[in-house]
């Protein structure tokens, strides 16, 4: 397989951008062009590093410019961000970290040739933000090398960290302690042996996080409609839970299903709220999964054009691995078609953590014409 060959609208310094931990790609810049590597692939075992360290080795011989910079996620313990911080201190060359969000939405003003200013919707599972938190639903000002987090979705705790994104049902138990009914915990999860103690960490805050991922608001939904509550893969509850919402078919949005907070997060906890009693009623779990996609896509959109309003922005990119999902996508285009908004999204690479690696040189390129 080749190298992706994208376009940029600046040129600058030869930057070796080594991206993410899931879905890993190299991107190597010349010039005014980008250069990403077919995927190397998430870095979890040892195949998956070494494979990393011979495509850098590949590009910076088939590229006549060797890295003047290096740049990387924020996540300090990512394999391709101690490679780059190695990397950088053997070649003598200046390494920058990228937050995970800004990479994505950067990713998008790259492909798009986007120079002005942005609102950037990045939707995924999980990423590490500025304040050290695991982020996954934010709303962001982009201006190349330089972000601002304007919102973000209204946080659900991970209980059991990292276990939690492998687990919906523990994402239900979170949802449900979040509405104050975490007395149900252990008897709608019974099944589970870890019910008792997902509930008493929850009520005592030992080992949850707060994240705002959109990720784990899939998997709250999906848990709590009993659609998934093991994975056997990344993903697996929000794919299952779109293809029942796009076999039942378009519904309405519920009503007052969200709210927008004064300090302008989206809170979903009444769309949440009623997944949990529409199960209890045994109301249809297509219908249900339907009427979540039609909530968040609503909720959304009424918060981009409010957002977009308030900071006079007319330019909206979409990024993260949530926009997979093209029931979501389109249903969210949808709602934003005004001629005031010009919307762009993932054409020549994915949304997803492949395209993290071409955010990051970007943000790198920017930040060295400063």
């Amino acid at each position: 397989m080749r190298d992706t060959r994208i376009s940029l609208a600046i040129s600058g310094s030869a930057v070796l951008a080594c991206g993410a931990w899931l879905k890993n790609t190299i991107c190597l810049t010349q010039n005014n062009q980008a250069y990403i590597s077919p995927l190397v692939g998430d870095l979890a075992t040892a195949d998956a590093c070494s494979q990393l360290d011979k495509t850098v080795q590949r590009m910076c011989r088939d590229y006549s410019r060797p890295p003047e910079i290096v740049t990387h996620d924020l996540h300090p313990d990512f394999y391709s961000t101690r490679f780059a911080e190695a990397y950088a201190q053997q070649q003598r060359i200046p390494v920058l970290p990228v937050q995970h969000h800004h990479a994505h939405i950067a990713a998008i003003c790259a492909e798009h040739k986007l120079t002005q200013p942005v609102l950037g919707l990045a939707l995924d599972g999980i990423g590490l933000g500025m304040d050290n938190m695991p982020w996954g639903g934010e709303l962001l000002w982009v201006d190349g090398a330089h972000f601002q987090r304007l919102g973000h979705l209204t946080t659900l705790a991970l209980p059991g960290g990292d276990r939690a994104a492998q687990e919906p049902w523990r994402m239900a138990a979170a949802a449900l302690a979040k509405l104050n009914r975490s007395n149900e915990i252990a008897q709608r999860f019974a099944s589970q042996p870890a019910a008792g103690i997902v509930a008493t960490m929850l009520a005592r805050n030992l080992n949850c996080p707060q994240t705002s991922s959109m990720g784990r608001l899939f998997d709250a939904a999906a848990g709590l409609l009993r659609v998934n509550w093991i994975q056997s893969h990344g993903a697996q509850a929000a794919m299952q839970l779109q293809q029942l919402a796009e076999q039942y078919g378009p519904v309405a949005e519920l009503a007052e299903g969200y709210r927008i907070t004064e300090d302008n997060n989206l809170d979903f906890s009444p769309l949440l709220s009623a997944l949990i009693d529409c199960h209890d009623s045994k109301c249809n779990t297509s219908y249900a999964a339907a009427l979540f996609h039609a909530t968040v896509a609503t909720g959304l959109a009424a918060w981009i054009k409010e957002t977009a309003y308030q900071h006079t922005i007319t330019h909206l990119a979409l990024g993260g691995g949530c926009f997979h999902n093209a029931l979501l996508r389109q249903s969210l285009i949808h709602q934003l078609a005004a001629p005031a908004l010009h919307i762009f999204s993932a054409q020549q690479v994915l949304p997803d953590d492949s395209a993290i690696a071409l955010g990051q040189a970007w943000v790198a390129l920017h930040n060295n014409r400063l």
